[in-house]
């Protein structure tokens, strides 16, 4: 087994990865499961996930980038994996190449793309996205968009797999925008099968509508923060899927040392001891990914306890008070990111406390941070990017 190169650590429990899929497979029946991996797995890491993705009850990946795509396929990842973004027509042939399926949202583009594919007498995969209300990517809802779908559904180098759209709203209570949403989405499908074209995959189920809103599974959901043990929103019904968080931050203790009164912690005197403190050293800052802005504004567990942050937290190390917390010592195991017990400061809190949300507290995670993969409750791999 490798060794973990660095005193900090993200674990990963696949197994709580394989329950929180199942689960969600369980709740959608026999429609297509469309992992979201992008991000690295929302800072989880792809290609040691995607495999206990796909174990159980994903059939399909999606991906924001086509570097995303083809780190999966140089790992042996076969299933069929939709980019979900833009993805610059230089780079048509490697698309085409790694089998990888394409968003189109414009008609020039997708010509172009026809024409790349047909000069290696292939086909380019495509999924046509449709803008419903989100004011991102996709074709605008009209009689003229119908017509352009048309075209690009008859173009000789494009083969559609798919049409879909994206909720911005799924998760929060008031459901009436999503369900406008859904009502144009529906339009568009049926006016294309009114001109006879029945388009395979259809999908717009996120993560909040496939907790909330059944209706909206069509033939393919996406799944994206639910994998990996979180609810989009404290709005939507928990109570319908049940999911827990996969990953814990962990990190050991590096030094620890007693301060008397009066004296200063960390960058710009922001933080000065009342009484005797002790101070323990964590080998973890924000360039891990460990937020500046939670300086003073969180906390750890050790030892069974909570410690809280003292001062700023450096780029690569941060200080906690352990004064009340007995035999701390050079080495010991500190939760950074997580639970113990009954004790737990995990993304949803920490998101709290920096007033974002729980998506972005994942995806920050630095891949200078290792990875230690938990299998049947043992360490299954650890993977060490730098």
């Amino acid at each position: 087994m490798e060794k973990i190169m660095r005193p900090v650590w993200a674990e990963i429990n696949l197994d709580t990865i394989a329950t929180n899929t199942k689960n969600i497979k369980k709740l959608i029946g026999d429609k297509e499961l469309i992992a979201i991996v992008k991000a690295d797995c929302y800072g989880h890491g792809a290609v040691d996930v995607v495999p206990t993705l796909l174990e159980n009850g994903a059939s399909r990946l999606a991906v924001a980038m086509l570097t995303e795509a083809i780190e999966l396929r140089e790992n042996n990842i076969n299933a069929p994996i939709v980019i979900l973004g833009y993805t610059p027509l230089y780079l048509g042939e490697e698309l085409i190449n790694y089998d990888i399926e394409q968003t189109v949202y414009d008609l020039d583009y997708a010509k172009k793309l026809s024409k790349i594919a047909l000069s290696f007498n292939k086909k380019a995969k495509i999924h046509i996205a449709i803008d419903t209300g989100m004011g991102r990517i996709g074709f605008l809802p009209g009689d003229d968009t119908v017509k352009t779908i048309n075209e690009v559904y008859n173009l000789e180098g494009l083969e559609v797999i798919g049409i879909y759209s994206h909720f911005s709203t799924s998760d929060e209570k008031d459901k009436s925008y999503a369900n406008e949403q859904l009502f144009k989405f529906k339009k568009v499908m049926a006016d294309l099968k009114a001109l006879g074209i029945e388009i395979p995959l259809k999908h717009i189920s996120n993560s909040g509508a496939i907790i909330d809103m059944p209706e909206t599974y069509l033939n393919g959901v996406r799944p994206g923060i639910i994998l990996y043990g979180y609810y989009p929103s404290k709005e939507v019904s928990n109570d319908n899927l049940s999911v827990k968080p996969a990953l814990t931050l962990k990190a050991k203790v590096a030094h620890v040392k007693e301060l008397h009164k009066d004296m200063y912690i960390s960058y710009g005197k922001t933080f000065k001891t009342n009484k005797k403190t002790i101070v323990a050293t964590l080998p973890i800052g924000y360039g891990d990914g460990y937020p500046r802005a939670l300086s003073e504004n969180a906390k750890v567990i050790v030892n069974g306890k909570f410690a809280s942050i003292l001062g700023r937290i450096c780029m690569d190390q941060c200080m906690i008070d352990v004064t009340d917390i007995d035999n701390i010592k050079t080495g010991d195991e500190v939760i950074i990111l997580g639970g113990e017990g009954d004790l737990k400061f995990n993304a949803d809190d920490m998101t709290e406390a920096l007033g974002t949300i729980n998506y972005e507290i994942l995806c920050r995670i630095k891949s200078r941070i290792p990875r230690v993969y938990i299998k049947n409750k043992e360490v299954f791999k650890v993977r060490n990017t730098i």
